[in-house]
């Protein structure tokens, strides 16, 4: 088995980067956009939401192929190329001379966008199995570290010149390909590689292979209803609070970097000590309980100031997933821990599809005057009750399939 520290510690950098520069082009990307349509910013913001679902819907017809490719050629290959991809991406994006080719950019990086899968079938090959719960933290840590910097210095550095981020971001991703190519072991064993089957690995096909395993179907379906919560709840974060509260752009950037220092603290060390002390099935009941309260808990916050607590004591909820992450890979053979992982990525590019439109909707349906939804939060009372489902959807999984 690969050495464990070392080998979290690239994966962890990987994935830090990644979320690092998407974060540094976020600020300035609707700009950029912007820019090209003549500063029309209702067909800016049109633009960039076309520009997220191209993306979305690349990686999740793309996700499972590259998960499979992964579980027969191994995952150093796979998050390699994964790296290319988006370094590529943002260099063309950086000298894009019209918006065609910043959709060229995002089909390439939503077609490489195999980080996350690959990683997480990293996790599992490197981890023993009482611990790969508490080691697929370090994803949620690296997102929460990553959106913390990221919009920092992208704003920064968009400053002084749009294009800038794109270049650094695009310097990054190209100096973690380098390092990982001369650094980053083999995960996988030989003796655990799978061939590859175009019949498992097309999007719908590999979804469907999640039904021979009757565990891992029943919670990729509490991570997908998690993650279309979860979701919903980015689409509107800036609305809301600006709607309710009257947030200014600095301190909705304020409550964003506490989400981060959140996420880092919570997935990236509590998760570590909670999971192993409770178990993984009680960590998912503990965890969506709390979401489940979280969300409720924004629905009703008559002040902008309970939020911050709400969100601190609310980011426990975060130990949800990386625990359901350890019963999935618990119950899958070594063989083909990419291709579930890849599914799992499918269904979350599906939920970051779906979610968004559905969420802004709803918000958008909750705050027209005379409509009988006139409730800001309705939103987030929709978001409990999928948690609530989730939570349902586990318990009922995890007594009918006992893994050990």
């Amino acid at each position: 088995m690969t050495s464990q520290k070392p080998a979290l510690g690239f994966v962890f950098i990987t994935l830090f980067l990644d979320i690092l520069g998407i974060g540094l082009i976020v600020p300035v990307l609707p700009d950029l956009v912007k820019s090209f349509r003549d500063n029309n910013v209702a067909d800016a913001a049109s633009m960039v939401g076309w520009l997220t679902s191209v993306f979305a819907l690349m990686q999740f017809v793309c996700a499972p192929i590259l998960g499979s490719l992964s579980d027969q050629f191994g995952r150093r290959p796979v998050i390699l190329i994964s790296l290319l991809g988006t370094g590529l991406d943002y260099i063309l994006l950086a000298v894009a001379p019209n918006l065609g080719w910043f959709f060229i950019g995002r089909l390439i990086s939503g077609a490489t966008s195999a980080n996350i899968t690959a990683a997480g079938a990293y996790i599992a090959d490197i981890s023993p199995p009482e611990k790969r719960a508490a080691n697929f933290g370090i994803i949620g840590a690296a997102f929460g570290l990553g959106f913390i910097a990221g919009p920092l210095l992208g704003s920064q550095l968009g400053s002084i010149d749009l294009r800038l981020p794109f270049k650094v971001a695009a310097g990054l991703a190209l100096l973690n390909w380098f390092y990982g190519f001369f650094v980053l072991p083999e995960s996988l064993a030989p003796g655990n590689r799978r061939r590859f089957s175009w019949a498992r690995a097309n999007p719908i096909g590999s979804l469907g292979a999640l039904g021979r395993f009757p565990m891992v179907v029943g919670l990729a379906q509490s991570i997908f209803l998690i993650n279309v919560a979860q979701s919903s709840l980015q689409s509107i974060w800036v609305l809301y609070t600006g709607y309710r509260y009257q947030w200014s752009e600095r301190q909705v950037g304020y409550s964003l970097a506490v989400i981060g220092v959140m996420a880092a603290i919570v997935q990236g060390g509590l998760a570590r000590k909670i999971i192993p002390a409770l178990g993984e099935r009680r960590a998912v009941v503990l965890g969506l309980s709390i979401s489940v309260l979280n969300m409720t808990g924004y629905a009703f916050a008559s002040q902008g100031w309970m939020i911050y607590g709400i969100l601190v004591v609310g980011s426990i909820g975060w130990i949800a997933t990386p625990s359901i992450q350890g019963l999935i890979s618990r119950a899958v053979p070594p063989n083909e821990q990419g291709a579930v992982q890849g599914a799992l990525m499918s269904l979350n590019s599906v939920a970051s599809v779906v979610a968004p439109i559905a969420g802004t909707m709803l918000f958008a349906s909750s705050i027209q005057e005379g409509s009988w939804l006139h409730f800001p939060g309705t939103v987030f009372l929709a978001n409990a009750a999928l948690m609530l489902t989730a939570m349902g959807l586990a318990i009922r999984t995890v007594r009918r399939n006992p893994v050990t």
